[in-house]
């Protein structure tokens, strides 16, 4: 249908140049003009003429003047003939300025007219970007991004395919066949138009690689505007992705504080009432004055609440731990020490676990925070007890390595999944054996290799041997280089 209307605008153009011709052929024909005189009006018209036509409608229009200039003012007149070569020369000369000038009009006109659409198109980009950049963050989605195309370029309908989530987002009142063909392109790796949908698709690259693809549909002058809109589309996409992910990270970053908050408000809760507890069973147990049998239920609530104290200033402990930035305060100490008094503590608190200590007689001096090492190793001791098969050996090993004194806790229990190995170190995760068994924080082993990599250490899983399962804590020795960054005396 607009073919058609175009098709009859010509024709009504045309015509109307011939009726020129005819109107300057009749006045000039009645008033006797010369033949230069003649040529020049024509070439007037003609010109005039151009102003609104193309090149192929004005050529028409010249050809018909010239023919005019001929058959009526040329001798012999009335005839196409001409009586000398003069003549032929001035209608040559006349056909083809008219020709040069109605086809320089006709560029001119075309390129203020491109200059014109390319302006209105930088405007509307313009208008798209600062819509884009005016998003806020929580409204920085790919939807919300679509929705400037629209507005700005008037186009029926935008899709977006984003390669990340291989998903393909919509806008407008497009149909399927927009989607389709975007996903095509994406799969190609390659723009493509599709004059007879009035569909156009460009692909997206960041950083030299493809990203999606973002397709339009009745898109004008799509040559010159898709690819600036694509450019905006993938900055609009990268954008919206940051915004993402620096909302999961905030989000993760405010839910361990929480976490590590409330671990720390509940071991400060529980320390009153424990030791309230203690006090009170030791007043019976001393006292004397009650029956065995109330004498022996004080011992138990007085050996149950020192051990859940225990157990409430380690959690604290471990909270503390995670939150703060370590200084570990550095000092020469043997390993078999501290190895000894963890032993003594935890055969009391485990009796149905054997702990063995295997130092081979070697002195193993490293230059440490007590405490903290201590800490990291009670954890370690805690969880082979806590995940050990009751009436079994929980082995702990003395040795140096590579200029590192090492302690490593063997026990018999659950295989670590594969998929755990790693993840076990992580910050509140627990392994699917140990969230079907005993209680847990999540904390533990994570603090653990903290500690010792504050130390210039380690913590590592160690392989599995005759259903073994060994965790090493290593740290430097005193003769070896340790980093200033970790020394604080």
């Amino acid at each position: 249908m607009a073919r058609n209307y175009a098709s009859r605008q010509s024709a009504l153009r045309v015509v109307r140049g011939a009726l020129v011709v005819a109107a300057v052929t009749v006045l000039c024909y009645w008033t006797r003009l010369n033949t230069a005189s003649v040529a020049l009006i024509y070439l007037i018209a003609v010109v005039l003429q151009s102003l609104d036509c193309t090149f192929a409608e004005a050529a028409i229009v010249s050809v018909m003047a010239t023919a005019a200039l001929d058959y009526f003012f040329t001798d012999p007149v009335l005839s196409f003939s001409v009586s000398g070569p003069l003549e032929g020369i001035t209608l040559v000369c006349l056909l083809i300025v008219t020709l040069i000038i109605t086809r320089l009009q006709s560029r001119s006109r075309a390129e203020a007219y491109e200059s014109k659409l390319q302006r209105a198109n930088m405007e509307s980009v313009y208008k798209v970007s600062q819509e884009l950049l005016a998003l806020t963050p929580p409204a920085v989605d790919v939807t919300a991004v679509l929705e400037p195309f629209l507005s700005a370029f008037g186009v029926a309908a935008v899709c977006l395919f984003d390669a990340a989530t291989l998903e393909a987002y919509m806008a407008g009142s497009g149909g399927s066949e927009l989607e389709t063909k975007t996903r095509e392109c994406f799969i190609a790796g390659e723009g493509a138009a599709y004059p007879e949908l009035g569909i156009v698709v460009e692909t997206l690259r960041a950083r030299d690689k493809i990203c999606g693809a973002i397709g339009f549909e009745g898109l004008r002058n799509a040559s010159v505007t898709a690819p600036p809109l694509a450019t905006l589309a993938v900055a609009a996409l990268e954008r919206a992705r940051v915004f993402r992910a620096a909302t999961t990270a905030a989000v993760q970053a405010e839910t361990e504080t929480m976490r590590s908050a409330l671990l720390d408000a509940l071991a400060h809760e529980f320390k009153t009432p424990l030791a309230t507890i203690l006090t009170a069973a030791g007043g019976l147990r001393i006292g004397g004055s009650t029956a065995p049998e109330l004498t022996e239920l004080a011992e138990m609530i007085e050996t149950e609440a020192s051990r859940l104290g225990d157990l409430t200033t380690r959690l604290l402990r471990l909270a503390r731990v995670d939150r703060e930035d370590l200084k570990p305060r550095l000092q020469s100490t043997e390993l078999a020490e501290l190895t000894r008094k963890c032993e003594r503590r935890y055969s009391k608190l485990w009796p149905d676990r054997r702990i063995v200590i295997r130092d081979g007689h070697e002195v193993v001096d490293v230059r440490i925070d007590p405490e903290l090492i201590g800490l990291a190793f009670s954890q370690l001791v805690e969880n082979a007890c806590r995940y050990s098969w009751p009436d079994t050996n929980v082995r702990i090993e003395l040795g140096t390595s590579e200029g590192m004194g090492t302690i490593t806790v063997w026990n018999t229990g659950p295989a670590i999944e594969m998929a755990d190995r790693e993840r076990i170190f992580e910050r509140f995760y627990r392994g699917s054996e140990a969230r079907l068994g005993a209680p847990g924080t999540g904390l533990g082993l994570y603090v653990a290799r903290k500690i010792a990599r504050a130390h210039g250490g380690d913590v590592v899983l160690l392989d599995t041997r005759n259903d073994e399962i060994g965790f090493r804590l290593s740290v430097p020795l005193s003769n070896a280089e340790v980093p200033d960054a970790d020394r604080e005396n």
